[in-house]
Parts: structure tokens; C-alpha cells; sequence
């Protein structure tokens, strides 16, 4: 059960790879035509809710490898603490990129919606950065 667990862990942590691309994505949508800043965006929330999926996958499977383990209580609380946050992070994108959408299929201009998303998706690549560096380096008990 433990490797299978692991393997599912391992998926979601790929899953949750749009949250390393993301920042980079959303820096073109100045670039793009309008037609393209709506499928950009449309693209984004797509893989945005597989982010999100992955990220539930996580904790799923995180919550059952940590009941297996001897973690530190800090150790966990941190973890816990970052999951939370990137998961808001990821649901805060989830509104802008939509009026991103919407004001792109209505020829009208979203940056104030796209500095919206980068900030919150910079934000969300910083955590998963910090979660990646504290999975590989549990403060064990």
C-alpha cells in the first residue's frame, strides 16, 4: 500500500506542475493577439483545475505517507500551512483568468486581470518551490 501511495503522491506533485509554468505562461499575454489571450486563458483554467485536483490527490496521499512516518508536529503544521496557501493561491487565479476569458472575447483590455494573475501565480510557483525543497528534507522526529 505504501508504494502504491507514494506513486499516487509522485502523480499528484507532476499534476501540480502547472504551478511551476504558470508565472512564465501568464508573462505572454501582453504579448498575444486578443483571440490568443483567450485561449491562453481558457488553456490556463484548464490546467488550473488540474492543479487543483492534483493538489487534493496531495493531500490525500500526503495524510496517509505522514501517518506512516515519524515527522516532526512543526514539520507537518508547515506543510499543511503551505498546501492551504497554494491551493488559495491557485483558486484566486481561477477568477481573473476567467474576466482574462471574458474581456478577450469582448475586445476589451484585462491587465489589471493579468498583473492579478501573475502576482497570484508567482506567489503559488514560490510555495510549490518551498513545499518541493521541504518534501525532500522532512524535519523527522
Amino acid at each position: 500500500m505504501n508504494t502504491v501511495m507514494l506513486f499516487l503522491h509522485v502523480v499528484g506533485a507532476v499534476g501540480m506542475g502547472i504551478y511551476a509554468i504558470m508565472p512564465f505562461l501568464v508573462g505572454k499575454f501582453k504579448q498575444l493577439s486578443t483571440p490568443a489571450q483567450e485561449g491562453l486563458a481558457s488553456g490556463l483554467l484548464s490546467a488550473g483545475r488540474v492543479g487543483q485536483f492534483a493538489l487534493v490527490l496531495q493531500l490525500l496521499t500526503g495524510g496517509y505517507l505522514i501517518s506512516q512516518a515519524d515527522y516532526t508536529v512543526a514539520w507537518m503544521i508547515v506543510i499543511i500551512v503551505l498546501f492551504v496557501a497554494i491551493g488559495a493561491m491557485a483558486g484566486m487565479v481561477q477568477g481573473p483568468l476567467k474576466r482574462i476569458r471574458a474581456a478577450a472575447a469582448g475586445n476589451q483590455d484585462a491587465s489589471a486581470n493579468v498583473s492579478k494573475v501573475q502576482t497570484f501565480s508567482t506567489i503559488a510557483f514560490v510555495l510549490f518551490l518551498v513545499i518541493i525543497w521541504l518534501m525532500q528534507d522532512p524535519w523527522y522526529a
